[in-house]
């Protein structure tokens, strides 16, 4: 039998750059956990609780109103097949400091801070929400969106806010404002379930919009 011939190596095409430029922003983006839109747990962070009762109106108390809504948005979230933490599901005191670390045990998750606001300007009203770093402002944007076509008002628009949960979170994060306890007229929708359940499909809109968007 005739031996076999010698195969001859085959030829392995060298990547062009413009390829390993691609695979590198890819990696980069999958480490850093920013890839727009992409995410794997949401984090619900019901502001204030126990001794800090945030705004305030009588017996009318901010650590209610959001603990009432993140509730009621975990539920959705979770009814959606959404993995979901929350840091507070009582009314408990819990640090700003232990709220960022409870978001940052996950790579790849955002955070929702919860309040309802308060000024001592009593005819000051509407809705906004807050973001820090560059990540976390496609996210506040499709939740402003969001909770704006629920309920309506005013619309306070989407800022830049210096807020600790916000500096301190290693993933996109965001802070709601879900009208003010200042206002009566808001006050009176806050305290029905009808509002604060409309707050809540308006988060979750928002969430599921900014997790499908490109």
């Amino acid at each position: 039998m005739d031996p076999l011939p010698a195969l001859s190596p085959m030829p392995i095409p060298h990547p062009s750059f413009r390829a390993l430029a691609f695979l590198a922003l890819i990696l980069l983006v999958s480490s850093s956990g920013v890839w727009a839109g992409y995410f794997s747990r949401i984090v619900i962070d019901p502001g204030h609780g126990g001794d800090d009762r945030g705004g305030r109106s009588g017996k009318v108390y901010e650590k209610h109103l959001a603990l009432d809504t993140a509730m009621r948005l975990e539920h959705y979230l979770l009814a959606k097949g959404y993995q979901v933490t929350m840091t507070r599901k009582s009314d408990t005191f819990i640090s700003l400091a232990k709220r960022a670390a409870i978001g940052n045990r996950f790579k790849s998750a955002i955070f929702v801070s919860l309040h309802y606001n308060y000024t001592w300007r009593r005819s000051v009203s509407g809705l906004e929400t807050y973001y820090y770093s560059k990540a976390g402002k496609p996210l506040a944007e499709a939740i402003q969106e969001g909770m704006l076509k629920r309920v309506g008002g005013r619309d306070r628009g989407v800022k830049f806010g210096r807020y600790y949960v916000l500096r301190a979170s290693r993933n996109p994060a965001v802070l709601v404002e879900g009208g003010f306890v200042s206002n009566s007229r808001e006050r009176s929708r806050m305290k029905t379930g009808a509002y604060r359940d409309a707050i809540a499909r308006g988060i979750a809109d928002g969430i599921i919009k900014y997790r499908f968007q490109r």
